[in-house]
């Protein structure tokens, strides 16, 4: 059996005994259920050697996003225009280099309130080879990439009330390209979308902690959160969210896009870990219990927010 199977397996087997033991069976039956296995397999998939980084414009690019829209087809979910899941964007990127990128953007079409969208997104680009190693991003951001590909196969189950559209970036290593283009060209009207979901770094923590950024500037969501923390697996916490700084994320992720057109949002992840933007962020450092209930965290506040959105546009 190759490594890289044999290591997911082994994951997917902790993960199994990690789910059974996080916590009473009363608080897991209260918020959706993922698929655990495909979650590990994206995963891996993402953060493979042959995947090269996934850097923007490369070929290890191009092969994670051929993955993701061989995915995106057998979730089911449909295509946002037409019959492509692509978005191709072309842009001035750091240093005024002229970057081509490409997002997907899928659709779960809303069962009460279709013209209403709530943009569930995380970033599949890393930040490639440097030095002739390969950077594996399997925390960034293949967890949120995988997470975000959970959700969307569990809302596909469950349809929602408003309307979800499943985006995954290219380009946020080198500026929220692909979440910049989003915005400066949307599917639907800016007014149309009343909330931004974003994933960037949900698969470990050594305390147990997910930070969920975006209640300061955005008061409206704390009701959905402070209901989302009492059910969680995960030690669930409101911050870093102001004062500017490293550690007000605000900006630092895409979400930021979404920021400075003043359409709210909730960013969910964890802080710097060793890891972070090194070559060690291997898939088998990812802490499997923890990377599945936070999953199944945001999943969970997915379901309140789209339940009872706090804010009409």
């Amino acid at each position: 059996m190759p490594t890289s199977r044999l290591f997911a397996l082994l994951f997917a087997l902790l993960l199994a005994a990690a789910t059974i033991a996080s916590g009473p069976r009363q608080a897991l039956a209260q918020i959706p259920q993922l698929d655990s296995a495909q979650l590990v397999r994206d995963l891996f998939a993402l953060a493979a050697d042959s995947m090269e980084g996934r850097r923007i414009g490369t070929p290890g690019g191009e092969r994670a996003r051929t993955y993701l829209l061989a995915r995106l087809k057998a979730i089911g979910n449909a295509p946002m225009q037409g019959d492509d899941f692509t978005m191709p964007f072309t842009t001035q990127g750091r240093g005024g280099m002229t970057v081509a990128g490409t997002n997907l953007v899928a659709l779960v079409k809303g069962t009460r309130t279709p013209d209403r969208y709530i943009v569930l997104s995380a970033h599949y680009d890393h930040v490639g080879v440097r030095n002739e190693q390969v950077f594996p991003g399997a925390d960034d951001n293949a967890s949120g990439t995988s997470a975000v590909l959970a959700i969307a196969a569990w809302l596909k189950a469950h349809p929602p009330a408003h309307s979800v559209i499943i985006a995954l970036w290219d380009g946020e290593e080198t500026g929220l390209l692909g979440s910049r283009a989003f915005v400066a060209d949307p599917p639907v009207p800016l007014a149309s979308i009343i909330a931004n979901v974003n994933l960037d770094m949900v698969g470990r923590n050594e305390k147990g902690e997910l930070y969920a950024a975006g209640t300061t500037p955005n008061p409206q969501f704390k009701p959905l959160l402070d209901a989302t923390i009492k059910v969680s697996g995960v030690t669930l916490k409101a911050g870093h969210d102001s004062g500017g700084g490293h550690e007000d994320w605000t900006t630092q992720s895409d979400h930021g896009s979404f920021h400075e057109k003043k359409i709210p949002w909730i960013y969910f992840g964890v802080e710097d870990h060793p890891d972070y933007h090194k070559p060690t962020d291997f898939p088998n450092r990812i802490e499997p219990g923890f990377f599945f209930r936070s999953a199944t965290t945001v999943a969970d506040f997915m379901r309140r927010l789209d339940a009872a959105p706090p804010r009409a546009r």
